[in-house]
Order: C-alpha cells, then sequence, then structure tokens
C-alpha cells in the first residue's frame, strides 16, 4: 500500500537540481498519479530552499512526456504543464527530467501557449539531448497545445476536485 506523501523530485537532463518536494497523494487513476501540496509546504526551488504560496495539484501520468500543474487564483496561470521525461518510481518518490519547454493555459483569457522555447533550445546543445528526446518533447508539446485548448481530460475539470482538496 503506497503512503500517503510522495516526495517528487525533478531535476534538469544534466541532473541539477530543478525542483523537489512532498506531496499528498489523493488517487491514481488511468489519467495517472494526483498528487497536492498546501500553502507552506517546505520546497527546493532551482536549487534553493523555498516555501509553497500557493497551493497546487500535480498529475504526474504514467507513460507521457509531461506533467501537469493545476493552480488555484492568484496564479495566472490555471494549467502549467511541464515537458518531461516519463516519471520514473521509486517507492514513493518520483524522478522526472524537466526538458525546459511548458504548455501554458493562461487563466483570464484561456489563451494556451509554448513558453521557453529558447532555454529549451540552449540546452539542447549544451547538454546534449538525443535526436528521440527531442522528437518526444517537441511532440508532447505539440499534443498539449491542442490539449489543453479543446475541453479534454484531465485539463476540462477533473482536476477540480483535487484543487479543493489543497486550496484554502
Amino acid at each position: 500500500m503506497p503512503s500517503d506523501t510522495v516526495r517528487v523530485v525533478y531535476t534538469k537532463y544534466d541532473g541539477s537540481a530543478h525542483r523537489d518536494y512532498p506531496a499528498r497523494r489523493f488517487d491514481s487513476d488511468e489519467l495517472g498519479v494526483w498528487v497536492g501540496v498546501t500553502r507552506g509546504t517546505e520546497s527546493v526551488y532551482h536549487g534553493r530552499q523555498s516555501v509553497e504560496q500557493i497551493p497546487f495539484v500535480l498529475l504526474i501520468p504514467h507513460h507521457t512526456w509531461w506533467t501537469g500543474m493545476f493552480n488555484p487564483q492568484p496564479r495566472t496561470s490555471e494549467v502549467y504543464c511541464d515537458i518531461t521525461t516519463p516519471a520514473r518510481w521509486e517507492g514513493d518518490t518520483v524522478h522526472i527530467i524537466d526538458l525546459d519547454l511548458d504548455v501554458v493555459r493562461r487563466r483570464s483569457t484561456g489563451v494556451v501557449e509554448l513558453r521557453d522555447e529558447d532555454e529549451f533550445e540552449e540546452h539542447r546543445t549544451q547538454f546534449g539531448y538525443p535526436d528521440d528526446l527531442v522528437r518526444e518533447a517537441r511532440a508532447a508539446a505539440d499534443e498539449l497545445l491542442v490539449a489543453l485548448g479543446d475541453g479534454r481530460e484531465p485539463f476540462a475539470t477533473k482536476y477540480q476536485q483535487y484543487l479543493q482538496q489543497v486550496a484554502d
């Protein structure tokens, strides 16, 4: 039986620290593992100690090249998807490699945008991303650019039941 707490560890492709935080496991379904982070959770952000100021829900899909963060107000991004390698689980710790590209849906307008292409290209050269990784990352971004805008789950309403459990 898995514990109620999951440790979420994001690194960059070169192994450097990116994000690291504990999260509460809510559910596991056909979409992936749903976890939540409350305000005040101690975390590491870009290798530095931090405290989460705004709660969020994270969907860690079973076999896809992205993770989905679902945010309450006042965050301007309702949905923020990091393009990543597929999650690798070791017990109650999940390891994820952040590949720089992000697909975001803005709360006020519903506009879906691709972010950090410049960082992706810089790290592609610096870290030597293999061609197959580049193809998978770009394909995931292309898929999300459509999925965040067309009303399909998990980006429509499913996340709201979990977000209510972490929001103040």
